[in-house]
């Protein structure tokens, strides 16, 4: 895992930001989808859930993807916000990971929303970039 500093800990987990899960098949079919679950613990990891769709099958077959993650929009070369490039851990199907990201989702979702979740993934945070590196 790497270092993550206090602004990365703050944007990726900024009550309202924008985040989107870029993931690709074992061929290489590419799936981005918009997701408001995702969180960055403490220990460096990301937490979320998943219902049963092309971004959990995706990750099965392929545990690597990457966190888009801004906090504002429209996004301009001045938005701050970073890109988290992630491998999947575990994909949890029952258990404490699951039950505490349906509850999570329950609390900000609504009921329906957190009876969608089908496994909680938990994935360690292998590199962060900004969104735009100018070289």
């Amino acid at each position: 895992m790497v270092d993550i500093s206090k602004e990365v800990f703050e944007i990726a987990n900024k009550p309202g930001r924008i985040g989107v899960l870029a993931t690709a098949s074992k061929q290489g079919n590419p799936n981005v989808a918009y997701f408001g679950s995702p969180r960055l613990m403490e220990d460096g990891t990301i937490l979320m859930g998943l219902g049963n769709n092309r971004t959990l099958k995706n990750l099965e077959e392929n545990p690597k993807a990457v966190f888009f993650t801004i906090t504002e929009v429209p996004v301009t070369f001045n938005t701050p916000g970073y890109r988290l490039y992630l491998e999947v851990r575990e994909i949890q199907k029952e258990g404490l990971i699951l039950d505490g990201v349906r509850e999570k989702i329950a609390e900000h979702a609504g009921a329906e929303a957190a009876k969608m979740i089908v496994a909680g993934v938990v994935f360690n945070v292998t590199n962060i970039r900004t969104l735009l590196e100018m070289r």
